[in-house]
């Protein structure tokens, strides 16, 4: 097995500007939609459906920990109500069971197939879909999982059968960008990276067998012809597909599935069970909120059994195989009516003002036969460069429709080096993966790189929660629908920062108690810049870093907007010993005004705070060591001058800062007692003594810790825009 780079911004980056690949100017937001209007199809006959399915048959290389491999159904049958039904304990259970009394790993391998053809047109399509009993993932895990590999074929061009014009391979539900290839070599059969548990379809086509490549590198091709977005400037190169995200470098935490509260192997109706039957204990977490940091020691994949067509169909593939499998037309399974089992559910914490809320996502797993994309797999494209592709090719195919689509950029929270101590953060890329999820959408969405993509979502306003092992959750309000391409950037800019449960505490804020009808709901670290922002229509609450200084800012039906200075304690332990127990007290902003008064309060609050930091550097250059001079006096010599200074220039910026928050208290008092010419007044003094505090801060850069200089420049850059805001507030 050879080693396969980590998925990162810096390398992708690198790679796509060496390669050349474009981005999706000008196209909608990935897709094809509900509103294309694809040609009818017919099923093609046996005889020529077969020798299609044997020309493009896939090999298949799963995990090494994988425990559900593709099989066939049948043996699970039951009829009910006069319906045939396979019950999900009775595949579940009976699947291992067979594994136990044959000792095979993969009991009865099998890959079944439908093809149908776009009436009057060349295109065909060769699907080829693999039943699992069961399908553990990081927290979507249902009873039964169909994957399918969609292979779009010219049966007029060439002197083959069919000549390849796109490999579409599903990725999850039908709400993640499936991984896809554009006009694959005709003399290479598609190879398919089955994803641990969850059994998502990762292409493989260069000449690296076993490993998933989403970029060019050297003389090697990349697996996918996905493109880029264009809309954000940091991703505007990565291809968009879920990929395989652990071939990528990325950590993946899988948890226990659970009915009614019980793990499954523990169930009494699957006596053939057991914890070993599920993934491997080493990549496994109970319940997100188990750990107090995401998990950093989780196995990289590795490549297990491999599957290809047998030798009746394939030779030269079947020689390289660990398991044959048995290719089987799905007109075979096609009298099964329905595939049961009662729900299994994840839930995990979203955010809200007092005590978090939890929600439930289910998942669940229809017949092949009755999904739109059984007749039309063009339902199935999700890259809209490669539906406009064939819609040029075949006038059967529907080009591009715009596709509301919510992306997000997950990074990880942390503190800075160069704040001063518990007062600065920055975002760094997420060390482990995490799931988006719709309030709207009961199935939820893995990220890929940290990048987390929901596509065909209804217009209208939604909440999306994003969680992870051993992280705050984050949740929010978005608006969707109301651009024109349909598409929706979450958080600020798309990025969405988590905290590690053990540095988070909740930043509460009371809208009830503010004097106006506020709407957004803002916040700035120092360092770090804007990490929240969000429309805000009643009592709600975000997670934040306790090493972090904050400016929280609301706004209300009027464009007035009111600030907040917030400083949690970094020292507070966290306590996190119980699932789901309190990660820290919540700081709560109470009244939380908007006017000229709530900004003037805030400049003083900052001007103090960083008062009596600069105030305690003067502090300490004041307890120079005397020394004893040759005639006996007692002096700091040399060190008495340059301390001096140092000390001058040091109290000087103390002191402007102290009379910025003088002037600063004084217009927030005028302001509440209704007098604006004096409020405004005021505020002029202000902005004239910031001007002095810049001038004092230029003075005593030599003499300040290097962090705390940084911090008073950027509190300096907030308070000037913050006291131009109050200057301009029409509220008092």
């Amino acid at each position: 097995m050879t080693d396969s780079p980590p998925l990162d911004r810096r390398t992708v980056l690198g790679a796509l500007a060496t390669a050349g690949l474009g981005s999706l100017a000008g196209c909608s937001a990935l897709g094809g939609g509900t509103e294309n209007r694809d040609g009818d199809t017919s099923a093609v006959g046996s005889e020529t459906a077969r020798e299609l399915a044997t020309q493009f048959a896939p090999t298949l290389y799963f995990d090494a920990a994988e425990q559900w491999f593709p099989t066939d159904p049948r043996p699970y049958t039951t009829e009910q109500d006069g319906k045939t039904v396979v019950s999900g304990f009775d595949a579940f259970n009976g699947y291992h069971e067979r594994k136990h009394e044959t000792g095979e790993q993969a009991p009865d391998p099998t890959v079944f197939y439908n093809v149908v053809q776009y009436d009057d047109s060349p295109l065909a399509v060769v699907q080829y879909w693999l039943y699992s009993a069961f399908d553990q993932f990081s927290t979507n895990f249902h009873w039964h999982d169909w994957e399918v590999l969609h292979v779009f074929v010219d049966t007029e061009a060439g002197e083959s059968v069919g000549v390849p014009q796109l490999y579409v391979a599903s990725s999850h539900s039908r709400k993640v960008p499936n991984n896809e290839f554009l006009d694959p070599d005709p003399e290479r059969p598609p190879r398919i990276l089955s994803e641990l548990g969850s059994h998502s379809s990762a292409l493989s086509l260069n000449d690296r067998p076993d490993r998933f490549q989403r970029l060019p590198t050297g003389e090697t091709f990349a697996d996918i012809t996905n493109r880029a977005l264009d809309r954000l400037e940091d991703l505007e190169e990565i291809p968009v597909a879920y990929g395989l995200p652990r071939d990528e470098g990325a950590r993946l935490p899988y948890v226990v599935p659970e009915l009614d509260g019980v793990p499954l192997y523990e169930n009494e109706r699957l006596p053939s069970v057991t914890r070993d039957n599920l993934v491997d204990q080493a990549l496994t977490v109970r319940s997100f909120d188990a750990l107090t940091s995401p998990p950093a020691d989780l196995p990289e994949r590795s490549t297990g059994l491999v599957f290809a067509p047998n030798a009746d169909t394939n030779t030269a593939t079947a020689a390289d195989a660990d398991v044959e499998y048995t290719l089987v037309p799905t007109s075979e399974v096609e009298h099964i009516a329905d595939f049961v089992g009662p729900q299994l559910s994840f839930e995990f914490a979203v955010p809200s003002f007092a005590e978090d809320a939890i929600a439930s996502h289910i998942t669940t797993t229809s017949t092949p036969w009755t999904q739109s994309r059984y007749e039309n797999p063009a339902a199935d494209i999700s890259d809209p460069s490669h539906r406009a592709a064939l819609a040029e090719r075949y006038d059967s195919i529907d080009g591009p429709s715009t596709l509301n689509t919510v992306f997000v950029e997950v990074t990880d929270a942390v503190t800075s080096d160069d704040a001063p101590d518990g007062e600065g953060l920055t975002t760094k890329e997420p060390t482990v993966e995490s799931v988006l999820l719709l309030e709207s959408d009961p199935e939820a969405a893995p990220t890929f790189g940290g990048i987390g993509i929901v596509q065909d979502v209804p217009a209208g306003e939604h909440r999306i929660t994003v969680n992870g092992a051993g992280v705050a959750p984050h949740s929010e309000s978005v608006r969707v629908g109301e651009s024109e391409d349909g598409f929706v950037a979450a958080g600020v800019d798309g990025e969405i920062p988590l905290v590690a449960r053990e540095s988070a505490t909740k930043l509460e804020v009371d809208a009830d108690g503010a004097d106006s009808d506020l709407t957004v709901l803002a916040l700035e670290d120092d360092f770090a810049g804007q990490l929240y922002d969000a429309p805000l229509s009643g009592p709600d609450a975000v997670y934040v870093h306790r090493g972090g200084a904050y400016t929280v800012e609301v706004r209300d039906t009027d464009d007035e907007i009111g600030a907040f200075r917030v400083n949690p304690d970094p020292n507070v332990d966290s306590d996190s010993s119980e699932p789901g127990s309190d990660i820290a007290d919540a700081v709560r902003i109470d009244t939380p005004r908007t006017g000229k008064a709530s900004l003037a309060s805030y400049l003083a609050d900052v001007a103090e705070e960083t008062q009596a930091a600069v105030a305690n550097v003067d502090d300490s250059t004041d307890g120079t060591d005397s020394q004893q001079t040759d005639d006996g006096d007692t002096s700091t010599g040399n060190q008495q001058t340059d301390n001096g200074g140092a000390s001058n220039a040091v109290q000087g910026l103390a002191q402007a800062l102290g009379a910025v928050a003088e002037a600063a208290r004084r217009a927030a008092e005028r302001a509440d007692a209704g007098d604006r010419g004096q409020a405004d007044a005021n505020l002029d003094t202000v902005v004239s003594r910031l001007e002095r505090v810049a001038e004092r801060l230029a003075a005593a850069r030599s003499d300040l810790p290097d962090e705390l200089f940084q911090a008073t420049e950027r509190r300096l850059t907030q308070s000037r825009r913050r006291s131009e805001q109050a200057q301009n507030a029409n509220k008092l």
